[in-house]
This record gives C-alpha cells, structure tokens and sequence, in this order.
C-alpha cells in the first residue's frame, strides 16, 4: 500500500515510518502524500491513541529531496509567486504532524535537517539519540526554510544564531535549547520513546486530543500561523533572487552533481 513510509499499530499506538534509507529518508513528492494521509489513518482510528513518527535507516531525514522536479510545483509566470506557491506546498505537508489532533512523537536519529528539523519541530514531542544532528542550513545555499517555526520552538535569539549561519546542533544542544525534549543512548532510544508512547497512550482520547487542540490553538491565536504565512512570502523572495551563490551552487549541480556543490559550499564553513 504504502512506498515511502511503513505503518504499524500495536495496542493504542501506531507507527509511521520514513522508508527512504538510501535517500537519507529526504522527503521526495510520494512522500509527502503518503505520511499526511497515514497520519489522517491513525487519527481516524479510534483503536490509536497516540502516533510515533519513526524511520528506517541511520538518518531521520536529510530535508526535501533536491532531485525532484521542482519545477511543476513552481507555478506562475511571476517568479517571486512562483516560489511563494512551492514554499507553501512545503509547509501544508510539514503541517500535517501539527494539524493532526492526536499526539505525534518523533523519534530521531542521525541527520535531522531543513525540512525534516521542521516536520520535527512541528511533532509534539521529540525525543532523540545522542549521535542526532539538527540544523537548517538553507541559508548556506541562498535559500528558505519553508516553514519558520523555530522562533516558536526555541525562541528568538537561539533562531537567529543557529539561522543566520546554518549551523548544526548536537542532540544535546537541541534539548538545552528545547528543540528536543529528551536523549538517549542510541541503543536505549526506541525502549524509552515507546516507554513514554505507551504512558501518553494510556490517557483517554478526549483528554489527548482537547489537551493538543488548547496548546495549539495557543500558539496559533498568538500569531503562529500568520508569522508562517509572512515567513512564506519572505522566503520567496530569497529564493526567486539569482545570488551568486544560489547560480554558482546550481551551476556545479548541473555540471558535477549535487554532492559536488553540497561539498563546494559547506567546505567554506569548515574551521
């Protein structure tokens, strides 16, 4: 039934996993049909309780893949809205764990970047292995974040110093910044989230699902989802701007491959 993601249930909580491993699970157009409507699955299914968003492979996700056909999501004639409407395609996905009214946990190993930080910020709860990695570097390649929900996450100042240099934090930095709620050994990693899975489950699906609606109806009443929206249009701007290092960056993509400009641009900030 399902091509990138698996789904299982046992007793109230279900299982959805990132099944892209040799693509480091990054999010290509099947998937981001496939994960909203399992989530829908599971919220549909009154036997589910609560959701742990998993994945197959050493990487909970390396953000969009880059090797999709962009293109055809990049409407319109006008360039700035062109890009305005495959942000927004982006962010309706990255939503999907927000908009979903039953607990989402993510469950993180590995590399967690750009658009999987942000579908794993947008989870309710994350907890994580200490070899995890999270970061956004879209900025090193002239480009937006689709979704800007860290300053909500994190706050402001940690946003801004991890933002304007695209840098990455350890596990243990996400989780003193409150990017991540717990972590653990990798070997203790799934015990422990479904340990807390099975507690969360225990609760009644009234108080989950009343209890999620108030935290975010919250947020969203001061002003979250209208910050995203301005975040949008921002980020078209930036990413319909031909700046240098966005020609330059696609040029060897074209010329050498994708590995061939990642390597060219984040050797300039190796120290």
């Amino acid at each position: 039934m399902w091509e990138t993601i698996e789904y299982k249930k046992d007793c109230a909580v279900a299982t959805i996993t990132l099944n892209r491993p040799k693509a480091m699970n990054a999010m290509n157009f099947k998937m981001m049909d496939e994960l909203p409507k399992a989530l829908k699955d599971a919220e549909n299914d009154r036997d589910i309780n609560v959701i742990v968003l998993n994945h197959n492979g050493p990487h909970f996700g390396a953000g969009y893949d880059l090797k999709e056909s962009w293109s055809s999501v990049y409407k319109g004639d006008d360039a700035v809205l062109g890009a305005r409407n495959m942000l927004q395609y982006c962010v309706d996905y990255e939503f999907a764990p927000w908009n979903c009214t039953k607990p989402v946990i993510a469950m993180v190993r590995g590399y967690c970047l750009a658009g999987s930080c942000e579908l794993a910020m947008m989870c309710c709860v994350t907890f994580a292995s200490d070899n995890a990695q999270f970061g956004e570097p879209e900025i090193r390649f002239s480009t937006a974040p689709p979704a800007m929900i860290m300053p909500w996450i994190i706050g402001l100042k940690k946003s801004r110093e991890i933002l304007y240099t695209g840098d990455y934090l350890s596990a243990e930095e996400a989780r003193e910044c409150g990017m991540v709620n717990r972590v653990f050994a990798d070997d203790k990693l799934e015990k422990e989230t479904y340990r807390y899975a099975r507690r969360a489950a225990s609760i009644s699906q009234e108080g989950l699902r009343t209890t999620k609606a108030a935290i975010n109806r919250g947020a969203e009443i001061a002003g979250l989802r209208n910050a995203i929206d301005v975040g949008i249009d921002q980020g078209a701007m930036l990413d319909s701007t031909p700046t240098e290092v966005y020609v330059t960056f696609n040029r060897i993509t074209k010329e050498e491959g994708l590995s061939s400009a990642i390597r060219w641009r984040e050797t300039q900030f190796e120290e």
